[in-house]
């Protein structure tokens, strides 16, 4: 399901075919585990950005025809990069612990 906030969601179910269609084309090209809900993700923060009040269904199916895979792959790299640091509540202490060598005796 999807949440609602983006003008264009109520598009979502409407546009399900191009996006497994998309999606199969970005596997055959060598990129695996492409989802439907990654790159709805990706369209409504990345590519919509500024939309169009009046928009019709043929405009956003041509845009998700139109990933660029790089572009996709991009956005993918940031957004991990942007992801919260796991070892935050971790001080120095006890990751220099967790990062020494296993010593079996």
């Amino acid at each position: 399901m999807k949440k609602e906030g983006h003008p264009y969601d109520r598009f979502f179910y409407k546009l399900k075919p191009a996006l497994y269609s998309k999606a199969e084309e970005l596997e055959l090209l060598g990129y695996d585990q492409i989802e439907v809900d990654s790159l709805w993700e990706y369209l409504t923060k990345k590519k919509w950005k500024k939309y169009e009040s009046d928009v019709r269904v043929y405009q956003l199916v041509s845009d998700i025809l139109s990933i660029k895979p790089g572009d996709y792959m991009n956005y993918k790299t940031i957004e991990a990069f942007r992801s919260p640091n796991w070892f935050t509540e971790i001080n120095e202490e006890e990751l220099q612990q967790l990062l020494q060598p296993n010593k079996q005796d």
